[in-house]
């Protein structure tokens, strides 16, 4: 399925959730593997998130709850395919946001998003 396919049914689903925070977050990943990861790339830099040793970034929102998130970047719907992009490529989804390109593997995505989506 397309990104775009999938934004498209995926909106679907959350215009009629977004009250809740039941969203679907089922992603293969490991969620230690993954807060490893981010504090290698240093995430913390530009981002608070909780359970990261000295992540108090200003620069990027704070991760906190991630998992209640309707949205990423404000625009694309919370979802573990969108992450997964979106923590590898930002500026591809939303070319005006200041998170660089990250160069990780797709396994390492999936972990960050894994860890991001087990903060609540």
């Amino acid at each position: 399925m397309s990104l775009r396919a999938l934004i498209a049914a995926a909106t679907l689903v959350l215009t009629a959730r977004q009250s809740s925070s039941d969203v679907p977050h089922r992603i293969t990943g490991d969620v230690q593997r993954g807060q490893q990861t981010i504090v290698r790339l240093e995430c913390g830099v530009c981002h608070v998130i909780p359970g990261i040793p000295g992540a108090r970034g200003r620069v990027g929102p704070s991760l906190a709850a991630y998992r209640r998130n309707v949205y990423i970047a404000g625009r694309y719907p919370n979802l573990p395919e969108v992450l997964v992009r979106f923590v590898r490529d930002a500026p591809s989804l939303a070319p005006d946001t200041a998170m660089p390109s990250i160069a990780m593997s797709e396994r390492e995505a999936r972990d960050i998003a894994a860890y991001l989506y087990s903060l609540e």
